[in-house]
């Protein structure tokens, strides 16, 4: 591997105390601009929506989330799947149009053993990647340097689906 994805700072996550209850379940139930400004949500679809992973990999980093509480792809009802995938091209849309990066990468972790930190609730991640965006940071300093804070990058990512 030339240049693996170094994500430390992602030990926060992992060791913080877990939540009881789904958050792809309470947040999107909030309603309000203020509530999806705080829960990192940029864009609701019918059937699913498009959230910011509070401990990105990179500036840009999302989830596309189903409404429906389910751990296995082919759980979906066919509706929620369709919905899925439609709020994934437009996700990866805005995401090429705001970002503009040199590639994405877009997958699932199913099942806690793959690497899901949410098991019980499917979702897509979908990550812009630019050549270079690795570099000694994490590997020298456990740090890792991202150029935009979560505000800025949600306001674009809500900003790119309204326009």
């Amino acid at each position: 591997m030339e240049r693996p994805l170094w994500a430390p700072w992602r030990m926060e996550f992992i060791d913080a105390p877990k939540r009881a209850g789904c958050i792809f379940c309470e947040f999107p139930a909030e309603e309000g601009p203020e509530r999806d400004r705080a829960n990192l949500i940029a864009h609701r679809g019918p059937r699913s929506f498009t959230i910011l992973n509070r401990f990105p990999y990179n500036s840009g980093h999302i989830l596309v989330v189903p409404r429906a509480h389910v751990a296995a792809l082919e759980d979906l009802a066919p509706e929620d799947f369709t919905d899925l995938h439609e709020e994934l091209r437009s996700a990866v849309a805005v995401l090429r149009r705001v970002y503009r990066p040199e590639g994405l990468n877009v997958g699932m972790n199913l099942g806690r053993v793959a690497g899901a930190g949410i098991a019980d609730h499917l979702h897509y991640h979908a990550v812009p990647r630019w050549v270079g965006d690795t570099n000694f940071m994490p590997v020298l300093s456990d740090t890792k340097v991202m150029i935009e804070h979560l505000d800025q990058s949600w306001q674009k990512i809500r900003d790119g689906f309204e326009g």
